[in-house]
């Protein structure tokens, strides 16, 4: 089954919980916790996403490679000129879902385009 999302003017959260409520299946009667649903999400006009100037300074991301100094630190505006927003919602959808070993394969049915 094929859901499609449009993020023209809508808020990167209000988007990615949608998406992310879709790929965990908890929109469907079927719902179980343990198993993947087989389902894909289609994320598009990802470039048109609403987000205020406030946010946009304030938000960062950070990734650690485990090693001593090895903390990167990348401010909204880097992350959206080197990756695109698609990127970006990918990260905020990624939280949304559950830490667990479905994580990368609820993960693999989505797709967002810009």
């Amino acid at each position: 089954m094929m859901h499609t999302i449009d993020a023209k003017g809508r808020s990167i959260g209000r988007v990615a919980t949608e998406a992310a409520t879709i790929l965990m299946g908890k929109n469907t009667a079927q719902y179980e916790r343990n198993i993947a649903p087989e389902v894909e999400v289609h994320v598009v006009n990802a470039s048109k996403v609403r987000i205020t100037e406030k946010k946009r300074a304030a938000k960062t991301y950070k990734s650690f490679s485990g090693y001593p100094g090895g903390l990167k630190i990348q401010s909204f505006d880097h992350v959206t000129g080197k990756k695109g927003y698609s990127e970006v919602l990918k990260t905020a959808i990624k939280g949304m879902l559950p830490k667990n070993k479905l994580q990368d394969r609820m993960l693999k049915h989505l797709v967002v385009t810009e």
